[in-house]
């Protein structure tokens, strides 16, 4: 059985406490309970992707034209980068080596706000000028709390 809360308010976090009561202590087989912070939200992920089609369109990185999903690979390793984390490679099938990109839609909204931030802050030292979606989408996330 599976049973996730969200916190919002005292009743949910009393029903959440009241199910962690209830469960048996097992020495042997123990029940897991995760605490986690709220996953990226909507807004925030079709805000990235208005970013990224702007980066895309206006941006050539050294000499070539990158398509939306190229910068999320740029952008992503930065983030990693910043958080002193190692970007994972392994070797390719007929040699090389293959970088493994981060999946967006595990990260936590925490985290994702820090990546928008990084295309922000990049898109704007290159004198990208943001789309009515870009904006839109910005605004959208400040008005429903996803902010990025």
């Amino acid at each position: 059985m599976k049973q996730t809360f969200l916190l919002r308010n005292e009743a949910i976090r009393n029903n959440a406490i009241d199910a962690i009561l209830s469960l048996p202590i097992d020495d042997k087989s123990p029940h897991e309970v995760h605490v986690k912070e709220p996953k990226r939200s909507n807004p925030q992920n079709r805000l990235m992707w208005a970013l990224l089609q702007d980066v895309s369109r206006q941006v050539l990185w050294h000499g070539q034209r990158l398509e939306p999903a190229d910068w999320k690979d740029i952008f992503t390793a930065l983030w990693l980068k910043t958080k002193k984390l190692e970007q994972r490679s392994v070797p390719g099938i007929d040699g090389g080596v293959v970088l493994l990109g981060v999946r967006t839609s595990k990260m936590r909204k925490a985290n994702m706000t820090e990546l928008i931030e990084i295309m922000f802050w990049f898109g704007s030292e290159r004198n990208v000028r943001w789309s009515d979606d870009s904006r839109r989408e910005y605004e959208w996330s400040q008005r429903t709390g996803s902010a990025a």
